[in-house]
């Protein structure tokens, strides 16, 4: 006998069915109508790249060293599931070489082997932007008011900006030297870890371990070390984002979790969740990415969006529910044959979204099944309305009920739909 489990969506993944699936298309849908008016075009990419390019994300980071989903195909080629949009959004820039600048937005599922948690799974799905060829603060602030607006059209305001700079190549190499002389004096409660601060000395500061808290508070600050273009820059950033009207706070801790950030970083997270799982998206610049896959010295900059982690959030604040119904008009059939076939596609045809009942079932049970259904009207096609070249339009929230010919029962629901519009 088979192995029930074996049958069940595999641990750290889910199913989203209807209701909760038309949430997510409406939310997808927001975030492209918020992309294309900014000139963002849809990328869409392969689910699995070679190891890597997903590898560029850092070889010191959790992602690549612990979480990745790596594995040989059938013709010996060392590939890996995607675990971060930006690494693919690269590799496609230095295959294709598009015009500069390069402006793009995705939806696509992330793959990391890591402990499920409220909003995040071994699948998890994002949404993003990217734009590429651009070495400019002021595409830094529009970047993160995209980001800001299309919270807001979701309905949420329970949400903080925090915004850091990883500063210029500089700025970086003093403060990595900085960071190292600093994690060496505490090489004994770092233990085994060591190593890798020697190796990536930012990561540490990443780190949620108690009992490295006090440790990681006294650490120095990135902000202390920027060269004085990167001071400049970053308070550009900042210019902006104050004349936009979108409150932020600067967050010397901030440097995010991959390695390939330089520059503006920024992240968005939810006073309505946990604090332990309150990141809602973020992202930052990337000016050596490209280079790194063999391409061009290109700047970058982006963010991602984490679905299943903003819908907990709508969720919290009571915002962006879930659709009762997507449904115009349930078609009872009580005569059988294709004349219930015809109706309905002809008012599909026309526009309205249009669902049925089946097998001959009674009166009784089909208006049941209508008014669950959430339909506004049940169009009802029996014995006497077949002889009479009629229909009955049921209004299910009313009750009240109406006969009318056949040829106008699409004229009738466009009628009903203009009333509701004005």
């Amino acid at each position: 006998m088979p192995d029930r489990d074996v049958f069940r969506a595999p641990i750290g993944t889910r199913d989203v069915l209807a209701p909760e699936s038309d949430r997510w298309q409406r939310l997808v849908a927001t975030f492209a109508s918020h992309a294309a008016r900014a000139g963002f075009g849809l990328l869409v990419t392969p689910m699995f790249e070679h190891v890597e390019v997903v590898q560029k994300l850092g070889g010191t980071t959790d992602v690549v060293r612990k979480e990745l989903y790596d594995f040989d195909d059938k013709g010996g080629r060392r590939l890996a599931l995607r675990a971060d949009g930006t690494a693919s959004v690269v590799r496609a820039f230095v295959q294709h070489r598009p015009l500069l600048p390069w402006k793009v937005w995705y939806v696509a599922p992330n793959f990391r082997y890591e402990r499920p948690q409220k909003g995040r799974y071994r699948q998890h799905w994002q949404v993003g932007v990217e734009v590429l060829g651009v070495d400019d603060p002021a595409l830094d602030v529009e970047v993160i008011a995209l980001a800001d607006g299309f919270y807001r059209a979701l309905g949420l305001e329970r949400y903080r900006l925090a915004v850091n700079s990883m500063g210029d190549a500089a700025s970086r190499a003093t403060y990595r030297d900085v960071l190292v002389r600093y994690w060496r004096e505490h090489a004994a409660l770092l233990g085994a870890e060591m190593e890798r601060a020697e190796a990536n000395p930012l990561r540490i500061l990443d780190s949620k371990r108690p009992d490295w808290a006090e440790m990681i508070a006294g650490a120095p600050q990135v902000g202390d070390h920027l060269t004085p273009d990167a001071r400049t820059r970053f308070e550009q950033v900042q210019a902006g984002l104050r004349a936009l009207g979108i409150p932020f706070a600067v967050e010397p801790r901030l440097v995010r979790g991959l390695d390939y950030y330089t520059g503006v970083t920024f992240e968005f997270a939810s006073d309505a969740l946990d604090a332990a799982q309150n990141a809602v998206g973020g992202g930052g610049r990337y000016d050596r990415l490209v280079q790194d896959m063999g391409g061009p010295p290109t700047p970058g900059i982006g963010f991602g969006i984490g679905i299943e982690r903003v819908l907990i959030a709508c969720d919290a604040e009571g915002v962006f529910a879930a659709p009762g119904t997507t449904l115009d008009v349930f078609l009872v059939d009580l005569v059988g044959g294709t004349e219930a076939v015809v109706l309905a596609e002809e008012l599909r045809s026309a526009g309205f979204a249009t669902d049925r009942s089946y097998g001959g079932r009674a009166m009784k049970k089909q208006l049941a099944a209508a008014d669950k259904s959430g339909a506004p009207f049940a169009v009802i096609l029996g014995p006497a309305e077949l002889a009479a070249g009629s229909v009955t339009v049921k209004d299910l929230r009313r009750g009240e009920q109406a006969e009318l010919p056949r040829a106008e029962v699409v004229a009738w629901m466009h009628a009903r739909r203009d009333e509701a519009s004005t």
